[in-house]
């Protein structure tokens, strides 16, 4: 009876692999459009992770499970196509050029060309494909949309500075981050000033970009190779991202337009540290003296440092198109409270851009102004506090025992979490002007001249002060220390 049992078992197993075995197999085929076959076309299995890329003569080779798979074929500047596998061991496609694709405007710099004519290596991303929901800054409305460009944060707090990598870095102590130009203007600068070097350490940078309201965007191209620097010279060796805002094309009978969001953050996970009862349980364990440790509390310093932070953003736009032109005028306020107590973004921004036509539409006037102010609020935060750490790093020293109170001193240069919050300030303020004028004569048909006049004009300051009540830290307990940066930069441009 076992035998019987086991000789059953064993003839299932073989069934089921076998039916396995012959479910899966290889489909090969060529690829090619009207002049031939086309090396590095993707061919995916529908619904699955499954895919492959054509070789230099346009061949590929990919595995299915079932007469029913459809086999995905996609190339850049070609219309997607499916067909289903059924019995065969060979399928071949032929790709027709999407002409939708080939024919969409990209900016380039000195003008606008369509993707098949451009010469260089050309990303554009429009207000179609950005990403969703709430978007604080520019760079998050193409993060993870463009091949070869990398974009991270350097730290989780509002405005904080961000790492612009197109093709990886080209320089081991120089900036790497590309050349950044909004409606033609090259930014002159940085952002604003970071939190000066007191106590332990200076603040982290802010983003450049921190002055554009991500909804008045329209698109945003990237030049990623030698195109580049053949346009802007040496300060496009990083790469250039082009910044086009919205104009008011298309609001024939004028669209007013509010939109608001609100939003909350906080950590996603804490750590898991010891409370007071075990802190004093490991000191008794490792031969210390407890008692002369214990203030008998159990404070959670995560939870006193850290909070859950709402943030608003509010847009107010009018657009209008007419006979000639079109103008759009747009009025921004945001407010986004950092997941750190103390730290936090305000900004306020305002935009005006417009077109007229003059002289049976052969002279185009155009303008983009826009203005911005912008207030940072930073915690005693910094990437180069010592052992001690900063406000989080002695959240996780602290003793739990401690009491959640500001004026409380252990003593032996410790930091208290609570004392750090309550004697640090750092505020930091910038105001950025932008201002492009343009006029644009078409000769003929084939032939038009353009002149811009552009100006950036950006001012912001910081002010970080150590009140002479914190404690723990050399030179400025019972002293206190403070620092002020200021920065101005002032760019024109004229193009012909």
């Amino acid at each position: 009876m076992r035998n019987n049992l086991s000789k059953n078992l064993l003839l299932f197993v073989l069934l089921l692999t076998g039916s396995i075995m012959y479910s899966q197999r290889t489909v090969k085929g060529v690829v090619s459009d009207e002049a031939g076959t086309l090396p590095g076309v993707t061919v995916q299995v529908k619904g699955t992770s499954t895919g492959t890329q054509t070789d230099l003569d346009g061949n590929y080779s990919v595995t299915v499970t079932s007469d029913s798979a459809v086999l995905v074929f996609s190339y850049l500047g070609y219309k997607t196509q499916e067909i289903t596998v059924g019995s065969r061991s060979t399928v071949n496609a032929t790709l027709v050029e999407d002409s939708t694709q080939l024919d969409e405007i990209v900016v380039i710099g000195y003008g606008k060309t369509t993707v098949k004519d451009a010469t260089g290596s050309v990303s554009s991303v429009t207000s179609e494909n950005f990403n969703r929901g709430v978007v604080a800054s520019p760079e998050q409305l193409i993060q993870g949309k463009t091949a070869g460009v990398q974009i991270t944060q350097a730290t989780g707090e509002p405005g904080a500075g961000v790492a612009f990598r197109i093709r990886g870095s080209n320089s081991i102590r120089s900036n790497n981050n590309p050349l950044f130009v909004v409606d033609g203007v090259p930014l002159s600068g940085g952002g604003t000033p970071s939190p000066g070097d007191i106590a332990f350490g200076g603040g982290n940078a802010k983003n450049p970009l921190n002055f554009l309201n991500p909804n008045d965007i329209e698109s945003i191209n990237i030049l990623k190779d030698a195109s580049a620097t053949a346009i802007y010279g040496s300060r496009g060796a990083n790469g250039v991202v082009i910044i086009v805002t919205k104009n008011g094309k298309g609001a024939r009978d004028g669209r007013w337009e509010f939109d608001t969001t609100f939003s909350t953050a906080k950590a996603r996970k804490t750590f898991e540290l010891l409370n007071g009862q075990q802190y004093l349980a490991a000191i008794t364990q490792f031969g210390g003296d407890a008692s002369a440790l214990n203030f008998g509390n159990n404070t959670d310093w995560q939870d006193v440092i850290l909070r859950t932070a709402p943030s608003t953003t509010n847009n107010l736009s009018y657009s209008k198109s007419f006979d000639k032109g079109n103008v759009r005028a747009t009025f921004s306020y945001g407010n986004q409270r950092g997941i750190v107590e103390n730290s936090g973004q305000e900004r306020v921004t305002g935009r005006v851009n417009f077109q007229h036509r003059f002289l049976d539409d052969k002279l185009e006037i155009g303008a983009q102004m826009s203005v911005s102010r912008i207030n940072d609020d930073a915690a005693p935060l910094s990437s180069t506090a010592g052992f001690n750490g900063d406000i989080i790093g002695s959240a996780y020293l602290a003793n739990p025992t401690w009491p959640n109170n500001p004026d409380f001193d252990a003593g032996g240069g410790s930091l208290n979490p609570a004392n750090l919050l309550n004697n640090y300030q750092s505020r930091s303020e910038s105001t950025r002007l932008l201002v492009n004028l343009s006029a644009n004569y078409k000769i003929s048909d084939e032939f038009s001249t353009k002149v811009n006049f552009g100006m950036d004009n950006f001012t912001g300051n910081n002010i970080s002060i150590f009140g002479a009540g914190v404690n723990g830290i050399n030179r400025v307990s019972g002293n206190g220390q403070g620092n002020f940066n200021e920065l101005e930069s002032r760019s024109n441009l004229v193009e012909l």
